[in-house]
């Protein structure tokens, strides 16, 4: 196979978006929401991993949060990873990192990126699936039945666990 039969293979595969958010938490166990101007409902502060930079899930969850809500918060273990099929684009691997729990302080300092978000809150557990809706609240839910377990990653497929 010669680099242009290589290169013409490459440009045939099939295209996979990934993205890549950080579960944050209060002392109350209470998650931290944000609202994006762009679109109807709330979502955890993440995006788009730039994987043409060759940024990781791990770095894109970092740089999103910090770009978000102002806050360069330590990266934890992946709770939960998720195949997201959606009708109006390529499918989305959707990573889910543990940010870990955010004291008076980290909250007082959060300073919104106010070219795409519009505010942010804290919402018990029992109120994420009224803000979040389909795979994105069920993929938190998983990420905090994780955390309680103490253990393990969630693997999801639209937000509903597998294997």
């Amino acid at each position: 196979m010669t680099t242009s039969d290589f290169a013409a293979y490459i440009a045939g595969l099939p295209r996979v978006l990934v993205g890549a958010a950080t579960l944050l938490r209060d002392a109350d166990g209470r998650v931290l929401i944000v609202e994006p101007n762009y679109r109807e409902g709330w979502t955890l502060p993440g995006g788009t991993v730039e994987s043409d930079d060759g940024e990781s899930p791990r770095q894109g969850a970092r740089r999103e949060t910090a770009e978000e809500i102002g806050l360069d918060v330590e990266i934890g273990r992946l709770l939960a990873v998720d195949w997201v099929l959606g009708p109006e684009r390529p499918p989305v691997v959707a990573y889910l990192y543990d940010g870990g729990v955010l004291g008076e302080r980290e909250l007082k300092a959060i300073r919104l990126q106010e070219e795409e978000l519009l505010s942010w809150r804290l919402v018990p557990r029992e109120e994420v699936t009224a803000h979040m809706s389909g795979a994105s609240g069920r993929r938190v839910l998983a990420a905090l039945d994780v955390l309680a377990e103490g253990s393990g990653t969630a693997e999801l497929e639209n937000g509903h666990r597998v294997g």
